[in-house]
C-alpha cells in the first residue's frame, strides 16, 4: 500500500468535516448519527473510522474549524483600543454594530449549525463539555472571547469614569448575550422562512443598535 502524505490524510478529514457540515443543515445535530455522515461523504465506514473513531470527534473539529475560519478576535481589540475608555459609548455601538456584520457575513447557514450546537448543549451538556474541554484558546467560539472581552472592557470603563450602573456588570453581560442569541435566531428564522410579508422587516443593524444603547444606559451612560 503506498504510504499516505500529510496533505492526502488533511484532504480526507476536510472531506468528512464538509459532510457533517451538510448533513447539520439538513438535520439538527441532536438526531445524527455517524451513519448520515458516512452517507453524505459517500466513504465507507472503514474509510471514515481510519480518520475519525467517532461521531463527537468529527463534530469536535468541525467546530474548530468553524471557529478559527470566524474569528473576530482582532477586530474586537481594534474597536476596544480605538475608543479606549473615554469613548466607551463609541467602542460599545461599534461593537455591536460588528456583530450585526457578523452575523450578515458569515450567512444564516452556519448560524443555524451554531443553534443546533446550542441545543445540544442543552440536551446533551456533559457530551458538549466533554468535546469543549478538548478546545484550545484559539478554537473556542469567536463570541465567547468577544463576551469575556466586552466584560473586562466594561469594568475598567466603569472604574475609570467612576460610573454607577443600574445592574452589575455581569447582569449586563448576561442581558448582552441573551440578547444576541435572540437576534441571531430571529434573523436565522426569518431567512430559513421565505415569507413575502417577512421581507426586509427583520433589521438586525437595528437591533443591534438598541442593544447598545441598552448597554450605554445600563452602564449610566447618556
Amino acid at each position: 500500500m503506498p504510504r499516505v502524505t500529510e496533505e492526502y490524510y488533511e484532504m480526507k478529514k476536510k472531506e468528512i468535516i464538509d459532510a457533517a457540515y451538510r448533513v447539520c443543515l439538513k438535520k439538527p445535530i441532536t438526531a445524527i448519527e455517524m451513519k448520515d455522515v458516512i452517507a453524505e461523504a459517500g466513504f465507507s465506514h472503514g474509510v471514515i473510522y481510519r480518520y475519525y473513531k467517532d461521531l463527537d470527534e468529527i463534530l469536535r473539529d468541525m467546530v474548530i474549524r468553524i471557529n478559527t475560519e470566524n474569528r473576530m478576535d482582532k477586530k474586537v481589540e481594534k474597536i476596544l483600543s480605538e475608543a479606549g475608555t473615554e469613548n466607551w459609548e463609541k467602542g460599545v455601538r461599534n461593537i455591536c454594530s460588528g456583530l450585526s456584520d457578523y452575523i450578515q457575513k458569515v450567512g444564516f447557514d452556519l448560524l443555524k449549525v451554531s443553534i443546533y450546537c446550542d441545543v445540544l448543549a442543552m440536551s446533551d451538556p456533559e457530551r458538549v463539555f466533554n468535546m469543549a474541554e478538548k478546545l484550545g484558546n484559539n478554537e473556542q467560539s469567536p463570541l465567547l472571547y468577544l463576551t469575556n472581552r466586552l466584560s473586562e472592557y466594561l469594568t475598567e470603563v466603569m472604574k475609570k469614569n467612576k460610573l454607577k450602573p443600574v445592574k452589575s456588570i455581569k447582569e449586563i453581560m448576561e442581558f448582552f448575550i441573551a440578547s444576541y442569541h435572540g437576534i441571531e435566531t430571529g434573523y436565522v428564522l426569518t431567512e430559513s422562512y421565505k415569507a413575502e410579508q417577512l421581507r426586509g422587516d427583520y433589521k438586525p443593524d437595528e437591533l443591534f443598535s438598541c442593544l447598545a444603547e441598552s448597554v450605554i444606559f445600563m452602564m449610566g451612560g447618556r
